[in-house]
């Protein structure tokens, strides 16, 4: 994705210069990593704060202005053989779930988390006062001549309205030209392209194809059916059939990836939300067939640019091998390892490898591992984050996994590859969402300014 200037103030305006020392340096991390241990016990909620915007102006200096500019590990580790089988025993293993008796036993206790939640909802009137305030100023600079893109980053980080999300999805990616003015012509222009490369690329005979883009058009065609198996729309077959020619259009112009099971599920919130300008209600009640062809081309059109230029800044999490869905699972490895020390201590000394359950996150953005209706939300703080968006994933994923801390803790390895196959996200409303968020806003803020602590 193309991303303008770093989109918030870079955090150092309460920080020591150069010239200290490192005891200080040392102490107030290790003063850092108690505060944030403490959080993960349900002492403190951070999300109150990140939700309500309520602080006092050298709160908001310290908390609300991290430096978006990430660092990345050049490591990478040597894990092919399993990544190639996670996908695939992903899929079986979502047929099965009726027979997994542990995955009630395996659930335990969330106290902790549900204490958190209903203070979390205490907040929600000045969350909505503010909530009101950022939705004025979203109309405000969607209806201007020139949208401001460092602007638009920061009010969408937080969150969308519906209605305005396609529209700020386009200009965000960078498929949307800023200027109003221009934004129609590039739009019809970009359509016509595509329906081009299906003209193409897609509709044609076998006999016209390669054996290998036969074979990878039988792959899509078996993987469509499987995207989003729990939501009732993307079993029709108008849809199913636009995913296809999306998927395949994109893998023949990609050749250096081609396709990957994965990437049929990063097609879907682009889907729903480019829908959404012509459907009304829910998903569960939508139907295609009420759409004219133009229409549907258009849509299609726009999930395969706004696919592209998501891509476009994580070229390598889908090449052979995927080195860089393995950078990032080392990084996470690292980073739950100084957050949380003994969750981290229990899955190394159990023998679970972070590649085991942490592939399918980044591989398909945790689209799987959360209630469908809340990807959206989730989604907009990703596209908010712009080039930095793949290393942000770290800090989300890893506040995803704590919390669930305590229960990990109780379990032995058989019982953490079920449970982390099955999360108790199922129930999940927005509240859970913007806890996890908020969690990763402020480790990233802490961390990002001290990369020394995340090197091995």
């Amino acid at each position: 994705m193309k991303n303008s200037d770093t989109h918030r103030t870079q955090f150092d305006h309460n920080q020591p210069k150069n010239d200290s020392t490192s005891t200080t340096i040392d102490s107030r991390f290790n003063q850092t990593l108690k505060n944030v241990q403490g959080l993960l016990k349900g002492r403190s909620i951070p999300g109150k704060v990140l939700l309500t915007r309520r602080l006092d102006p050298a709160d908001e200096l310290n908390l609300l202005s991290p430096d978006y500019r990430r660092t990345q590990s050049a490591h990478e580790t040597g894990t092919s053989d399993l990544i190639n089988t996670i996908l695939d025993e992903d899929v079986q293993n979502t047929s099965k779930q009726g027979n997994t008796a542990n995955v009630g036993k395996l659930k335990s206790s969330t106290s902790d988390h549900e204490i958190a939640s209903k203070e979390v909802q205490g907040s929600t009137i000045g969350a909505r006062a503010t909530d009101s305030a950022r939705v004025i100023k979203l109309t405000k600079e969607l209806s201007g001549t020139t949208v401001i893109l460092e602007r638009l980053r920061e009010l969408a980080w937080s969150g969308v309205p519906p209605d305005m999300r396609p529209k700020t999805w386009r200009l965000l990616l960078g498929y949307a030209p800023p200027n109003s003015d221009r934004r129609e012509g590039v739009l019809r222009r970009k359509r016509l392209e595509y329906l081009d490369c299906v003209s193409q690329f897609y509709d044609l005979p076998d006999s016209e194809r390669s054996d290998d883009e036969i074979n990878m058009l039988r792959q899509i065609a078996v993987d469509c059916p499987r995207t989003v198996p729990d939501v009732t729309f993307f079993q029709q077959e108008q849809v199913q059939k636009s995913l296809e020619r999306i998927l395949y259009t994109w893998a023949i112009r990609h050749p250096a990836s081609g396709y990957v099971q994965g990437i049929n599920d990063l097609v879907t919130p682009f889907l729903v939300v480019f829908l959404s300008e012509y459907l009304e209600g829910s998903t569960e009640t939508w139907s295609v067939s009420t759409l004219s062809s133009q229409k549907i081309s258009e849509i299609e059109a726009d999930c395969y640019w706004c696919l592209s230029k998501l891509l476009e800044g994580m070229q390598d999490h889908y090449t052979f091998a995927q080195p860089g869905i393995q950078r990032l699972v080392f990084k996470l490895k690292e980073l739950v390892r100084r957050i949380d020390e003994p969750v981290s201590r229990h899955i190394e000394e159990q023998g679970l490898e972070f590649i085991q359950f942490a592939f399918r996150w980044f591989n398909c953005l945790l689209i799987r591992e959360i209630p469908f209706r809340l990807v959206t939300r989730l989604w907009d703080t990703y596209l908010a984050e712009g080039d930095a968006l793949p290393d942000f994933l770290v800090y989300i994923y890893a506040s995803f996994l704590l919390t669930w801390s305590d229960e990990l803790q109780k379990l032995d390895f058989q019982e953490m590859v079920m449970f982390l196959q099955h999360l108790p996200t199922q129930n999940w409303s927005h509240q859970e969402l913007e806890m996890v968020l908020s969690r990763a806003y402020m480790w990233h803020s802490m961390f990002n300014n001290s990369p020394s602590h995340l090197a091995g």
